[in-house]
């Protein structure tokens, strides 16, 4: 029985070693695979409504990477790189962007206003929640609950989510499902003035 106990610690132990996440071996696929769309480290991407990948949240940007690889979240641009990851893979890649910086980003002085009131106060009239509930007064997420950081993330990236959440296109799981009714009582102009505020939020 001792032995049997042991061994099992032993296989625990070693399953989980096996997971643990490489930021090295995550860089060395970012290179090769995901440089051309986000930019170097994730921080410029080559078109404003991509997504800026750096510091996101290690959790997060690995239960993105899995949902896209599985179809549950989709995104055509993604699949054919994703479909060559494994589990490690992701792991990986996610922890090699959550140790990148996210770049300082700037807000529009004409919408920062109405972003902010949003942002931080949510629009009880309309059963609209504040953004700070699961984002933080400071943009930075809740790694534990898998929120993604928003402090600095592109305002086109922000729009174009916003926009995919109020339309169904990226509403597939409780999470999401949170932002899609969020998103469905937003006016374009008020997920600009939203976008524009976290871009600049510090």
């Amino acid at each position: 029985m001792k032995k049997l106990l042991t061994g099992l610690v032993l296989t625990f132990g070693l399953a989980g070693l096996a997971q643990a996440a490489d930021p090295s071996a995550g860089e060395e696929i970012a290179q090769n695979q995901c440089v051309s769309c986000h930019g170097q480290n994730g921080v410029e991407p080559l078109q404003p409504n991509y997504a800026r990948l750096a510091g996101l949240g290690e959790d997060y940007l690995f239960k993105q990477l899995r949902d896209i690889k599985s179809g549950d979240r989709n995104v055509a641009a993604m699949m054919g790189i994703v479909a060559n990851l494994d589990k490690q893979d992701m792991r990986n890649l996610a922890a090699y962007f959550n140790e990148q910086e996210m770049p300082r980003g700037e807000a529009d002085s004409e919408k920062v206003d109405a972003g902010k009131s949003l942002y931080r106060g949510g629009d009880l009239s309309r059963d609209v929640a504040a953004c700070i509930a699961c984002h933080g007064p400071k943009g930075l997420g809740n790694e534990p609950a898998g929120y993604p950081r928003l402090s600095g993330q592109s305002a086109e990236y922000v729009v174009k989510s916003l926009k995919d959440y109020r339309s169904g296109d990226r509403v597939y799981d409780e999470q999401s499902q949170i932002m899609g009714d969020i998103a469905s009582k937003l006016t374009d102009n008020e997920m600009q003035a939203v976008a524009e505020y976290v871009e600049g939020l510090y």
